[in-house]
């Protein structure tokens, strides 16, 4: 795969990943406040799940020395879209407050491990353009994420179907990895040394 190819892909992925993961995090407060809540409980559901985020960009790095860029970010989508599946059944006050730790836990390590992939990519060919064009991609997700959460609760007048959406972006972002990580097992047995094997690592 060219570099061309593999940062669009990226891109995609990042712009993906940071939609699924920004839906949660932007609206959990008036999630709470539309369940009746409050939007204190939600504040403080938010908090918990930016603090195990901290506790997720550590242990991330301790499992990409183990299993490597790709497959922790496999590991770190999988995850974080089990957790986006959570909040579909479970809408009790404490099961909240556990899949928001989960969620915090788990979308981190995705987020992290997606910009790392990027720079092992360009590491040789054009680093800062390739990497600032998948960091871009995923900061505009997340605005995108925010957004559109909103906009269909407004058409829809519930969080269901912006959890289920960003469910199917979070597929997007995991069949993107999942490819990546196929490619990238045929390179490094074809052509180790080539500038583009790093993303195998």
């Amino acid at each position: 795969m060219t570099p061309g190819a593999a940062q669009a892909l990226l891109c995609v992925a990042g712009l993906a990943c940071c939609v699924a993961m920004s839906m949660p995090q932007v609206h959990i407060v008036a999630y709470c406040g539309d369940l009746g809540y409050g939007v204190a409980r939600g504040a403080q559901m938010l908090v918990v799940m930016l603090g195990f985020g901290i506790v997720s960009r550590l242990l991330s790095g301790v499992i990409c020395d183990r299993i490597g860029r790709l497959r922790t970010l496999l590991l770190g989508s999988a995850l974080q879209g089990v957790a986006l599946l959570l909040f579909l059944p479970f809408d009790g006050l404490v099961s909240l407050f556990v899949i928001s730790a989960l969620f915090g836990l788990f979308r981190a390590a995705s987020c992290r491990r997606m910009r790392s992939s990027s720079a092992s990519i360009f590491r040789r060919p054009k680093p800062a353009r390739g990497s600032a064009w998948c960091l871009c991609s995923s900061l505009f997700g997340m605005a995108l994420g925010g957004w559109l959460s909103g906009e269909i609760f407004d058409l829809t007048g519930s969080y269901h179907a912006a959890f289920v959406n960003g469910i199917g972006w979070n597929l997007l972002n995991l069949t993107i990895a999942l490819m990546l990580l196929h490619r990238a097992r045929g390179r490094q047995v074809r052509a180790p040394d080539d500038c583009t094997a790093g993303i195998a690592s």
